[in-house]
């Protein structure tokens, strides 16, 4: 017999596995300066504030941006993502803590510590994670 609360655990750690994907196909965008792999998982109407506090609405303004930071200042710029928390609001809604730490080209940890925390809001709609919006911060030194 399948008792209620196994069918919802099941259910999180389905959706958990669904965030850590798009967690990672960020990371990989961003590793590769792959612009559409970047920004795959955000919402049509997402936000987006940088780590220098510039805040982006929507796809086409989203491409735009990660389009201009790979070909300037993000364009040797490498990273390792790390979930540090995933806290469920309601069954569709999620903030997920993610943090950063700068790598080579090849992967290779070059801190310590991780540089940059982002908090995202994420949305569960039609069966499908997106992400309704992020803030990223530096973490200084």
């Amino acid at each position: 017999m399948v008792r209620f609360m196994d069918t919802i655990e099941q259910d999180r750690d389905v959706d958990v596995a669904a965030i850590e994907r798009i967690i990672g196909d960020v990371e990989r965008g961003f590793n590769t300066k792959d612009v559409e792999l970047s920004v795959r998982h955000f919402a049509d109407d997402a936000t987006a504030t940088s780590a220098t506090g510039v805040r982006v609405t929507g796809r086409d303004a989203l491409i735009e941006a990660h389009r201009a930071g790979f070909a300037g200042f993000l364009k040797d710029q490498y990273a390792r993502y790390t979930i540090a928390g995933i806290t469920f609001l309601r069954p569709d809604v999620a903030l997920v803590h993610k943090e950063a730490r700068a790598t080579t080209p090849d992967g290779e940890l070059k801190d310590l510590d991780h540089t940059m925390v982002a908090l995202y809001v994420m949305a569960k709609n039609g069966g499908r994670w997106r992400i309704a919006a992020r803030a990223n911060t530096l973490v200084p030194r």
